[in-house]
């Protein structure tokens, strides 16, 4: 159609040009002007009935490293990855808006999608957390896809509002969106960075009080649904003697923002948090469900330390943050049979280089039983925001074109207590002092160099340390920080190079 209307034009424009009268003139605007109304009642048309699609590519290169307690190393030397979004939004009007990410995230020459192994697990099989930052294989999944309605006045007040359902935007949230280069999305870094399905509600209520920004959003989402695949057995889809329903649900709550003076507040409440169960060896046999947790946080951001000049365009943050776990009745979390309190607190500020580069620099410490929802964070070595201990990081981001831009990135992990990449039970969460571990290894390693210990066996080797003038539990323990001590990361450290093309 664009084509004939553009073939019409220049017939119009050649006939004029051999000859007209004032009325021929007249009649070829005329033309002209018609024809231009309909290319635009065209287009428009086009927009409404056609997604809008938008690509973002980025390939990178990693070296990792990961230092073990029992003093051996673990790595790879450049780890390539490709991770492709295909971005999608659709509005038929002022009031309704889709969106949506479609997904490719993996590593160059290899499938980790084989759900036969335990590699499935990474990628949300069993919990829908990292299906889409975990790397996998050449298939495109649904990262994102969720309906947003913008209200205008909430029951007649003048109160802004919005509702969305599906899919949500979950992940590279407040502050975290700094180091990815990327818009902000819901909700707070520091305690959620999670894939998960649920609804949103925000009320903007800055015109009813006067303060700039001010805002109020509820959040619930479902990590895990307890129901039995079809073909499993005779009632496909019904709940199960599994795990139970993991839900979440919380607020954002931001007193302030404008513009330059942001402040944002998050709290949640998990429920039904699972955890790793193992045998008598140590050897993991499933998951079942310890308890519940809350969790909050609040985070500042300075964007821009003056009007003008160099930090004007300078940018600086903190955030605390903290968890609360609550274990069943006989149930240990993390670790623990008792309610146990984490804290965690995050720093950073982002520098202009040049007119096209931003150098940022960041750091991270945690206690021995903070425990965020951050398993989705994008670094390859795990979440430095879920570290029990001390994190920092630099990263320098340049724009080499409108669409292609490169970052620089390194990342250092100092463990202090096992369990910040585990999850919410008494093994993989279980947050031991990592020094314990290393005592008991070593103090195990000087009995058997005395020949103290003369059986192969688990418990004939306890046996033996009893002998030697341990109690049961001393010598139990000695032997599990042995067996542990080759599989405790004390130190991690990332280095990452990628280009990224995006339009």
């Amino acid at each position: 159609m664009k084509k004939m209307i553009t073939m019409s034009l220049v017939a119009a424009a050649t006939t004029f040009a051999f000859g007209s009268t004032a009325s021929d003139i007249a009649d070829l605007q005329k033309q002209i002007d018609q024809l231009k109304a309909k290319t635009g009642k065209i287009n428009a048309q086009s927009a409404n009935d056609n997604i809008k699609w938008g690509v973002d590519l980025r390939t990178g290169v990693d070296n990792i490293n990961y230092d073990m307690a029992d003093g051996s190393s673990r790595g790879n030397d450049a780890l390539m990855s490709m991770r492709l979004w295909l971005n999608m939004a659709y509005s038929p009007d002022s009031h309704n808006v889709f969106k949506g990410r479609l997904s490719m995230n993996k590593a160059f020459g290899a499938d980790f999608g084989d759900m036969s192994s335990n590699r499935a697990f990474s990628m949300g099989t069993m919990f829908d957390w990292t299906g889409n930052t975990a790397l996998a294989d050449s298939h495109l999944k649904v990262s994102e896809a969720y309906w947003l309605y913008l209200g205008d006045n909430l029951f007649g007040a003048d109160i802004p509002w919005t509702f969305s359902l599906g899919r949500r935007p979950s992940t590279t949230g407040f502050l975290a969106n700094l180091r990815e280069d990327d818009s902000a999305s819901s909700p707070l870094a520091h305690v959620i960075n999670v894939e998960f399905d649920g609804l949103s509600s925000k009320l903007d209520l800055s015109n009813i009080t006067g303060v700039p920004g001010m805002s109020f959003k509820v959040c619930m989402g479902r990590g895990s649904t307890n129901a039995t695949p079809m073909f499993v057995d005779s009632t496909p889809y019904a709940e199960n003697d599994g795990l139970e329903n993991i839900d979440l649900a919380g607020f954002i709550f931001e007193p302030y923002n404008d513009g330059q003076f942001i402040v944002k507040t998050n709290w949640y409440r998990a429920f039904n948090l699972p955890g790793m169960t193992v045998d008598a060896t140590g050897n993991p046999t499933g998951f079942k469900q310890y308890g519940n947790m809350d969790g909050a946080a609040i985070s500042v951001l300075v964007d821009g330390l003056t009007e003008d000049g160099y930090f004007a365009d300078a940018k600086v943050f903190g955030s605390l943050a903290w968890t609360k776990t609550d274990p069943e009745a006989g149930e240990a979390m993390l670790g623990s049979a008792e309610s146990e309190t984490g804290t965690s607190y995050w720093v950073g500020a982002q520098l202009p280089v040049t007119e096209k580069g931003v150098f940022g620099l960041e750091y991270n410490h945690g206690s021995q039983y903070w425990r965020p929802f951050t398993y989705a964070e994008d670094t390859m070595i795990g979440s430095k925001m879920a570290v029990r201990g001390d994190a920092w990081e630099a990263y320098f981001t340049y724009q080499l074109t409108d669409a292609l831009s490169a970052q620089a990135r390194y990342t250092n992990i100092d463990y202090e207590y096992m369990g910040s990449q585990g999850f919410f039970g008494n093994t993989s969460g279980n947050a031991m002092k990592i020094d314990d571990v290393k005592a008991g290894a070593a103090g195990f390693d000087q009995m058997a160099a005395a020949g103290v210990i003369q059986h192969q066996d688990p418990a004939g080797i306890v046996g033996d340390l009893m002998g030697a003038g341990l109690t049961q539990t001393q010598a139990e323990g000695m032997l599990m920080a042995k067996g542990m001590s080759s599989q405790v990361v004390e130190s991690a450290q990332d280095f990452r190079f990628y280009l990224r093309y995006r339009f």
